[in-house]
């Protein structure tokens, strides 16, 4: 009777933080490990799928670079960065939209489907959901790579209530040239356009560290400037911080870098009083 009992109060415990988000909308950026391990997306799902049956609004933007890089190499197509970004040419641009807009997005639509939501997947290209135009970093071309100028919220908004969104980061220019954009900025333009309560950023990390390599709990969208001035974040992490931040500025609540290698991550960040990863806010 105890271990029932003990079951109880873990969901009273929850019951403040249920009363607070329900009808609120979360924005979720899953990628990472979690997006190849099987038995750690199928825990994302479930976990998903609570939240959108206590009444929370979920929202899911994927990257995929872990299966992209692997059907590069299949390719013999060899996979450069700069900055954090993927420099894409045109073969690279077919890869990495065959792998995002086709079968991750809908492996994760059916894994909703299959576990009892009803899930619904989009590209940015879908109904002008994104507008973007190609990144001129300057130095370095990075071929087919986009940054997201606008963002159509209505396509979103018309869908019926009980579908969860899934959207792949591929939208396109004016031109209608395919352009690969940063999953982490798409992320956090969708988040900044709907005001959302939260954007949860999914990866193999436990969040922000510090000079020592601690966990920052809690940052603000100033010290995160500082943070990268000083090279305390640096490489990938720069504009994965920088979405932090822009999202926040546009009218998200709070952003929460967690590491979805962690069970549970999402639960455990949103339904405890000191969660497990980097909270950011103003």
């Amino acid at each position: 009777m105890e271990k029932y009992i003990k079951k109880a109060k873990v969901l009273l415990e929850a019951l403040p933080y249920i009363q607070e988000f329900t009808g609120k909308t979360f924005v979720i950026k899953f990628g990472g490990s979690i997006a190849v391990d099987k038995g750690l997306k199928e825990s994302f799902i479930k976990d998903v799928i609570l939240l959108k049956l206590i009444g929370i609004n979920i929202i899911i933007i994927h990257g995929g670079g872990k299966e992209i890089d692997l059907l590069l190499k299949k390719l013999d197509i060899k996979a450069n960065f700069f900055e954090g970004y993927r420099i894409t040419d045109e073969n690279t641009m077919e890869v990495v939209e065959m792998v995002l807009s086709g079968k991750i997005n809908k492996d994760l639509v059916a894994l909703i489907n299959k576990h009892g939501g009803r899930a619904c997947g989009l590209s940015g290209k879908d109904g002008n959901l994104i507008t973007a135009e190609k990144i001129d970093s300057g130095s370095v071309d990075l071929g087919f790579v986009g940054e997201v100028k606008k963002v159509d919220k209505k396509i979103l908004l018309t869908l019926d209530p009980s579908f969860i969104p899934v959207i792949a980061p591929v939208s396109m220019d004016k031109e209608g040239r395919t352009l690969n954009i940063n999953a982490d900025l798409v992320a956090s333009a969708v988040a900044g356009e709907l005001e959302a309560e939260k954007l949860i950023f999914l990866s193999d990390q436990d969040g922000l560290l510090d000079s020592n390599g601690e966990l920052i709990s809690s940052v603000t969208t100033g010290e995160i400037k500082k943070l990268i001035k000083d090279g305390v974040i640096y490489g990938g992490m720069i504009p994965k911080a920088n979405s932090c931040a822009d999202a926040v500025k546009h009218g998200v609540q709070k952003v929460h870098m967690i590491n979805g290698s962690t069970p549970h991550a999402i639960l455990l960040e949103i339904f405890t009083k000191k969660g497990i990863g980097t909270q950011i806010s103003n």
